[in-house]
């Protein structure tokens, strides 16, 4: 093998493994893009889980610098929020009164007569607690009085992402007939902002006691052999169907 021939072949060999190292790299984003796209559970409650994370419920109070104490619409806010307190939370109630504000004294005043309302609602004057604290934003001008308390809430992470598209592609997604990512996640959404209480989306409630009065009455039916079953009465409890469209 001459020098020339020797030189020839390197440069094919060489010239061979940069167009395969190019078709390679040609076609692993494509090989990556149907990995990420298979990798999606078609199922929306893996897509989109509904999560118990620990959230704030607060309202604001404002008072003016001349006057003290609350309004009747006020009132009922506080009323409210003890109310919602008492259902969603056992923790700490925090009163926030604004300080080197025009308002002070009058929000000082008012969070006294706040906390009188709350125990008189229900709320342990032990889980009550007033601090000072200093709230900007929009309500810098008039700083109210901030009532809170820290509850256990569901959410679901934000809807509205698109990994793939939903047009005709060489994803799995389009051959395969799969759902697109958001599905279910607007639903899943609604159901975590509507149920009263989170837990139950994790476990449910330990059974109430049964009616010893009716279970007694079933039994002693049950002994003489008669029919267990409620009887009614012509007229009571009866229900008809609708003949709506029947001629």
């Amino acid at each position: 093998m001459t020098a020339t021939t020797a030189l020839h072949r390197s440069i094919r060999l060489a010239f061979a493994g940069l167009t395969v190292a190019l078709l390679a790299g040609a076609c692993t984003p494509q090989l990556a893009d149907r990995e990420v796209t298979g990798s999606i559970s078609s199922d929306y409650r893996v897509n989109h889980p509904i999560r118990m994370t620990e959230g704030e419920r607060s309202i604001d109070i404002f008072v003016g610098s001349g006057r003290g104490g609350l309004m009747p619409e006020q009132r009922a806010q506080v009323g409210a929020f003890a109310g919602a307190w008492r259902r969603e939370s056992s923790g700490v109630l925090f009163i926030e009164m604004p300080a080197g504000t025009p308002n002070e004294l009058a929000a000082r005043s008012t969070a006294r007569e706040i906390r009188s309302l709350l125990s008189a609602y229900g709320v342990p004057a032990s889980t009550i607690q007033m601090r000072v604290a200093r709230i900007g934003g929009i309500s810098a001008d008039l700083p109210p009085i901030r009532l809170s308390y820290a509850l256990v809430q569901a959410r679901v992470d934000q809807c509205g992402l698109w990994p793939d598209d939903l047009g005709p592609t060489a994803a799995r997604t389009t051959f395969e007939n799969r759902p697109y990512y958001n599905f279910g996640c607007a639903s899943q959404q609604n159901l975590a902002a509507m149920v009263a209480n989170p837990e139950d989306l994790v476990q449910p409630r330990p059974e109430t006691p049964p009616m010893a009065a009716r279970r007694q009455v079933v039994l002693d039916k049950y002994r003489q052999g008669l029919e267990t079953a409620t009887q009614y009465e012509d007229g009571e409890a009866k229900v008809d169907s609708s003949n709506v469209g029947s001629q």
